[in-house]
């Protein structure tokens, strides 16, 4: 068997054997330990935090692979799953209703595991069967006019990248946590001096939620003794953050 055919097989098993039938040990077989989560987790955890937040809100979940290709040392996928949503997705309460949703990804292994992954999902849709955006009301009512983004930009020196990558990983993961919170995204590229530039978004569900999360990011630096402040000054970081409404057209 080809190292392509070998890959193949290997991301077939991921999905078929890991994730739908919750082999979730399986993923120390699969995973590389220089895999890289989308919060800057590595290894096998890194991929497994993901698929089990997906577990406790959708019990049922399956993954049915639409199209599967390999060449070379990347192996890309195309996905369609199902599952019936009986508990929260973060701040998304319990529907009661089957989902649908369809993904993509292209996988990347060395010495037969998976050491990257980029994904593409289709999340609004997702959001709007969870009638947690726009166009998923049979009223036609818009559940997003309350909710505000909350943006940082950051201008990271190449010397103090890896601290801050580290930190941010453990604010989102607390962040996830609170009342109020929707979802979150970052989004990075390195400039022409090596400066790592990156750009987080956290959407709440309005102002309030979001005051109230920066009294409990506050309140958890005191807990841990951490001087945000004095960590972006040391590092030399800037950064410039605010709260966004988002723009609609007439």
């Amino acid at each position: 068997m080809s190292t392509t055919q070998t890959n193949k097989e290997i991301i077939r098993q991921l999905y078929e054997e890991g994730m739908n039938k919750r082999n979730m040990g399986l993923f120390k077989d699969l995973v590389s330990d220089d895999f890289t989560g989308p919060l800057g987790e590595k290894g096998p955890s890194g991929f497994q935090g993901q698929i089990e937040g997906l577990i406790k809100a959708f019990p049922d979940i399956q993954w049915k692979l639409e199209d599967l290709l390999g060449e070379g040392d990347k192996v890309a996928v195309r996905w369609r799953w199902q599952g019936t949503q009986t508990g929260p997705f973060r701040d998304i309460p319990a529907t009661g209703s089957k989902i649908f949703n369809d993904g993509m990804a292209i996988f990347k292994l060395k010495e037969g595991k998976i050491v990257d992954a980029q994904v593409q999902t289709d999340r609004l849709g997702f959001l709007q069967a969870l009638g947690a955006a726009p166009g998923a009301s049979p009223t036609g009512k818009q559940t997003h006019k309350d909710e505000v983004n909350f943006i940082d930009k950051f201008l990271v020196p190449p010397a103090a990248k890896e601290e801050f990558l580290e930190r941010m990983s453990i604010n989102r993961k607390f962040l996830r946590q609170l009342p109020g919170f929707i979802e979150d995204a970052a989004y990075e590229y390195t400039d022409g001096n090596g400066n790592l530039v990156c750009v987080t978004i956290a959407r709440w569900k309005n102002k309030e939620a979001v005051a109230k999360a920066k009294e409990a990011v506050q309140a958890e630096y005191k807990r841990e003794g951490f001087d945000m402040a004095g960590m972006m000054k040391r590092l030399g970081i800037v950064i410039d953050r605010g709260i966004y409404i988002e723009l609609v057209n007439d």
